[in-house]
């Protein structure tokens, strides 16, 4: 499978390794969550999972190790509805975007405790896949280069406004997705 991931952030993923890795994913997932936790915020016995899903997220930040639970946090990931085989496939346009935030923090969980490039790059492609689709949804959305550029900040020198600039992006998508739901 090809990959939307960019080369040279994929190379460097595979050259710094450790904690590069885990400041890549944490960001990328930062950037997902405003649509998990924001499309299934009002659904009924949820709450668990809504926590689960915000504290692993802020926990991904902590770049330094890797989570020592990490195996254990994907495995109760794995429960979510949202990564259950489905036969008629996703159709809603929350429920599609819900399944790319929970599929994002599963391969940043993956990489953030492994340290493994393959699975950073799979939460990278993740995300760019769902930022692809909400563009080709939203005129004039630009969703997608904007990810291809906080991912190679998120490997850049000078990291210094990688969270804010995560935390608005993530709330830009959710604003994008909720657009399309009240079209």
């Amino acid at each position: 499978m090809e990959t939307l991931v960019e080369g040279a952030v994929a190379e460097v993923l595979r050259d710094r390794k450790g904690e590069a890795i885990r400041l890549y994913v944490a960001a990328c997932a930062e950037r997902m969550a405003p649509l998990f936790v924001g499309l299934r915020a009002y659904e009924p016995a949820r709450e668990a999972d809504l926590d689960f899903y915000a504290e692993s997220v802020r926990d991904l930040w902590y770049a330094d190790r890797p989570l020592a639970d990490a195996v254990e946090r994907v495995r109760l990931l794995d429960r979510f509805p949202e990564l259950q085989p489905n036969e008629e496939g996703i159709t809603d346009v929350a429920d599609t975007y819900a399944f790319f935030a929970a599929l994002s923090l599963r391969h940043a969980l993956l990489a953030h405790g492994s340290g493994d490039a393959d699975d950073a790059v799979s939460c990278g492609h993740v995300v760019l896949t769902a930022m692809g689709m909400l563009d080709q949804n939203v005129a004039g959305a630009g969703l997608l280069a904007e990810e291809h550029r906080l991912q190679s900040l998120s490997l850049s020198e000078d990291v210094s406004g990688l969270w804010d600039a995560s935390v608005m992006a993530g709330r830009e998508r959710l604003r994008a997705v909720s657009h399309r739901l009240h079209r």
